[in-house]
């Protein structure tokens, strides 16, 4: 059964009453906030059907109605606008993110900051390895036998490795080698660098060779072998600021799940340019999550997406709010790597 305009704007209004009152909307309440120019008994019959149709539900008799996930997804996808953020918000959002004064601190001003503004919990991927590009590598010898490598990505991200060298090199030698190992690799994508650092063996000098194999074998496992992903999470304490209703009860489960790094990468690593995803309640595919809403999306400099981010809380939401907020955050870090 396809829903008319007066239904839907009935459902509009439970929505947005529930997530500011934290209470179960009933009809009179809505006739006396809302100018739907019906009378409560006319809003009663739509209630019950959409009562019905899933997309509200009765917590307990003789009380208001509280939208279902159902409820929720057809708010997000065809009742919702998204909330424009107002000058001070962006204002108060680049002064606090224009500060940082390296990667790390870009990362934790970013979560903090989304937490803070969205009231919820919020995740923020580190850039992947695995979708940037090489800056620069560095050598800095620490003795004749031994160079630190430091790798710089292009979104700022620093790897450091120490390297075990077969023989004693000289410092000329090591300027030398580090300036071939930029040439090969320098602007670079690290998924495409393979066949770069064989050819820096397969091109050294045989009195070289043993010290690039060495080199290469650490290139390697700093430039792709390595798969972690680092993750920064704030604003669990906003969990505890809602109702009864909120996550049926229990916060025991979604607390599980914030503590497993895998899932939250799955929640927010799996990102796509320039789009932002909802999931609500048991769309989310991890059973400890099912009360739970995730608002995510990918941030980078430009067109590339290095990451994700976003925020979870209840599926008593703001979701307008959340998705301008999370939206706002993530092209503002992208602003700050691409001048980075």
């Amino acid at each position: 059964m396809s829903l008319d305009d007066r239904k839907l704007e009935v459902l509009r209004a439970i929505v947005e009453d529930y997530v500011e009152t934290q209470e179960p909307v009933g009809s009179k309440a809505l006739v006396e906030r809302h100018q739907l120019g019906v009378s409560p008994a006319t809003v009663r019959n739509d209630m019950a059907v959409l009562e019905e149709e899933g997309y509200i539900r009765q917590p307990h008799t003789s009380a208001g109605r509280v939208p279902t996930d159902a409820g929720y997804r057809l708010f997000v996808d065809r009742l919702s606008k998204v909330k424009p953020l107002t000058p001070a918000e962006r204002r108060a959002i680049e002064r606090f993110l224009i500060g940082a004064v390296d990667l790390d601190d870009v990362v934790h001003r970013t979560v903090r900051l989304l937490a803070q503004l969205t009231r919820q919990v919020a995740v923020v991927q580190y850039p992947s390895l695995a979708r940037s590009s090489v800056r620069h590598l560095e050598l800095v010898p620490i003795s004749t036998t031994r160079v630190m490598l430091v790798m710089i990505a292009d979104t700022g991200r620093v790897e450091q490795r120490l390297v075990e060298l077969p023989t004693p090199v000289a410092a000329d030698d090591v300027t030398d080698l580090r300036r071939k190992v930029n040439e090969k690799l320098a602007g670079q994508r690290m998924a495409d660098t393979p066949p770069l650092v064989q050819g820096l063996v397969d091109e050294c000098s045989p009195d070289r060779r043993g010290t690039m194999a060495c080199l290469a074998s650490v290139l390697l496992e700093t430039l792709v072998e390595r798969s972690e992903e680092r993750l920064a999470l704030a604003g669990t304490a906003n969990l505890t600021r809602g109702g009864v209703l909120d996550f049926q009860g229990t916060l025991r489960p979604v607390l599980e799940a914030l503590e497993e790094e895998v899932i939250l990468l799955k929640l927010i690593g799996e990102v796509e340019p320039s789009k932002t995803r909802v999931r609500i309640g048991d769309e989310n595919e991890i059973d400890n999550l099912r009360s739970a809403s995730v608002v995510s999306t990918g941030y980078g400099p430009g067109a590339t997406i290095v990451g994700g981010l976003g925020v979870l809380g209840p599926t008593r939401m703001d979701y307008p709010g959340t998705i301008a907020t999370v939206r706002a955050v993530a092209r503002y870090v992208g602003d700050l790597l691409a001048q980075n």
